[in-house]
């Protein structure tokens, strides 16, 4: 019988899994910066300029090339250039990378999230 796991859990097992980047290093890498936080969150606290947004809920959805939703600035990663994940904290970024990893993406989770991102005092805009 398998042992339940928490959310705790499940964010420690992606990120044992999932490669980190510095947010100073994700915005100078090049790659997809994907935001997986809600809406009103972007509303509330800004998007850093250029990231494509897939809340976490939509991101299988969005990230699969066979799916009626597939999203195309996403899709067109596959297989390339690396796909930074971020969100609030990390937690909900190190679940959806690890999932694209699964996918078949490089993904990396943003250590810290938003908040590490402009205390690095790299750009946010409303």
């Amino acid at each position: 019988m398998s042992m339940s796991m928490s959310m705790k859990d499940l964010v420690a097992e992606a990120r044992g899994r999932i490669a980190a980047v510095s947010p100073h290093d994700a915005h100078e890498g090049g790659g997809l910066v994907l935001d997986v936080r809600e809406p009103d969150e972007l509303s509330e606290k800004g998007r850093v300029p250029g990231a494509l947004h897939i809340p976490r809920g939509m991101l299988e959805a969005n990230a699969d090339p066979d799916s009626p939703v597939a999203n195309e600035t996403l899709t067109a990663e596959r297989d390339g250039r690396t796909v930074d994940v971020l969100c609030a904290s990390g937690a909900r970024a190190a679940l959806a990378a690890a999932t694209l990893d699964r996918m078949g993406y490089r993904a990396r989770v943003i250590e810290g999230g938003l908040g590490a991102w402009s205390k690095a005092g790299l750009p946010v805009e409303d």
